[in-house]
């Protein structure tokens, strides 16, 4: 048994070597091929060749390495999510055919109690509003409407009614939404109607017309299009199931199973799902490899972020530093007017606004005015504030930039102004603090790759690397 193992131990290595090891976990070729095909498929602008792809590979599985030593793997909110992950995985291929099918047919039995064996109608309808506190003379001339309607329909040859009670319905009835359709409700059965139409449009027969009929929103005309049988189960079974379908029934079959199988066998129901994941994972290479890219992409994630993004983020004065040390890099190719558009009610109100800045720091002239100026009920002064370019703000560019082009000024603020000043380049990095923050970031996310690189040890198989996808 043992000499066994060993060789289709053997066996395995050989169909698929291992590649690399990050911190002695080893990553096998399939693993690598799948990550190096998928962000190199048609359609990716930056394309890698195998060789340019290990490095960058080496270092998300670093990351990784990094995750797991912090042991992010065991926080509540990361466990939850990959359960989640697992689930959303296992419940397709657990889908209970069985629990369907029952659900279809108790669907077909709730409705076809509810229409008591009568048959389904196909109908159209005119309808003349009619409030239920109208006077008698609003009653009366509603009546009178729908009177002449139906003598002018009832003039028309039968071969012809279908066709005049639509173009009749489509001008004259109150009911919007089913003149658009000429007067077309759909199919319906018992209990879908106002009782009093109900009993009127199951006294006609199929081509018939109803005299006017009164219920408690108004007056109708009925034409029967059709009526039939409610059909068995075998006739809707297909749309019973489409519908059941777009409810959510298979995820319903699958919860309903885990929750079946698990308690029977005295387990929890994630101990279930992750036993299931196992399975299919061993007999899938695809799921294998997607849920592998997520678990990794999970863990990559939160260690960066919580490592490297967050504290960047955070980090006012590594990013005025960094700002700095490459100023060059922040030119700007034309100046730029940092200030404020205040949009006012009046004249006395921009007058009110400049006098109130006096003193205030650039970064709180917006927050000062429309505190100092604005209430809860009057809004007599608007703000925009920015660094803006020519072409960025039609005001700066007439009052500043000196662009003849004619502005409009905002609804209900006909009076503006701009305040601040031009300048030729960024003055701290606050100027330019979303660029300098990106860059920051990746910067130290750099330095922190190259801390991982001597905390974990790392061996890449370049015998292994030459036969990517070419085995």
């Amino acid at each position: 048994m043992t000499s066994l193992m060993l060789s289709l131990s053997a066996s395995a290595q050989t169909l698929d070597p291992v590649i690399m090891t990050i911190n002695g976990k080893r990553v096998t070729r399939s693993e690598f091929e799948y990550s190096f095909n998928k962000n190199n498929s048609d359609g990716v602008i930056d394309k890698k060749t195998v060789e340019e792809y290990v490095p960058l590979y080496v270092d998300f599985k670093l990351k990784v390495a990094e995750a797991e030593s912090q042991r992010l793997d065991t926080l509540s909110s990361i466990r939850k999510d990959l359960y989640s992950y697992k689930e959303q995985m296992v419940i397709p291929t657990i889908v209970d055919s069985a629990y369907i099918e029952r659900e279809a047919r108790r669907t077909y039995d709730n409705t076809a109690v509810r229409f008591e064996g009568q048959d389904l109608l196909t109908a159209s309808h005119i309808l003349v509003l009619l409030r239920q506190d109208a006077t008698a003379e609003q009653q009366a001339a509603g009546k009178e409407r729908i009177d002449s309607i139906y003598r002018a329909l009832k003039a028309v040859p039968r071969e012809q009614l279908a066709e005049k009670f639509a173009e009749l319905a489509r001008e004259k009835s109150d009911d919007k939404g089913s003149a658009q359709r000429g007067g077309a409700l759909g199919q319906f059965g018992k209990g879908t109607m106002i009782p009093d139409f109900e009993k009127a449009a199951y006294a006609l027969k199929a081509g018939e017309m109803s005299e006017p009929v009164k219920s408690t929103v108004g007056y109708h005309i009925i034409y029967m299009t059709d009526r039939h049988p409610f059909e068995p189960y075998e006739y809707h079974r297909s749309n019973i199931l489409k519908f059941l379908e777009q409810r959510g029934v298979n995820e319903a079959s699958a919860n309903a199973y885990l929750d079946s199988v698990s308690q029977q066998r005295g387990i929890t129901r994630a101990e279930l799902v992750d036993e299931l994941h196992q399975n299919l994972v061993r007999e899938d290479e695809e799921q294998k490899n997607l849920s592998q890219e997520y678990y990794d992409g999970t863990l990559m994630y939160e260690v960066t972020k919580k490592d490297v993004w967050d504290k960047a983020q955070q980090d006012a004065a590594g990013q005025a530093a960094y700002f700095n040390t490459n100023k060059k890099n922040y030119a700007w190719d034309t100046p730029r007017f940092c200030g404020i558009v205040i949009h006012a009610k009046d004249a006395g109100t921009l007058a009110k606004a400049k006098k109130v800045l006096k003193g205030v720091k650039e970064a709180d002239w917006a927050k000062t005015i429309v505190s100092n100026l604005n209430t809860d009920s009057v809004k007599v002064v608007r703000v925009e504030r920015g660094i803006f370019k020519q072409g960025d703000n039609a005001f700066v560019d007439k009052e500043v930039f000196k662009q003849k082009a004619e502005v409009k000024a905002k609804k209900d603020y006909p009076a503006w102004m701009v305040y601040g000043k031009k300048v030729k380049a960024p003055r701290t990095y606050t100027d330019v603090r979303g660029q300098v923050i990106i860059d920051y970031q990746n910067a130290c996310e750099k330095t922190w790759v190259e801390s991982l690189h001597k905390k974990f040890p790392v061996e890449v198989y370049k015998d292994v690397v030459k036969t990517v996808n070419q085995h």
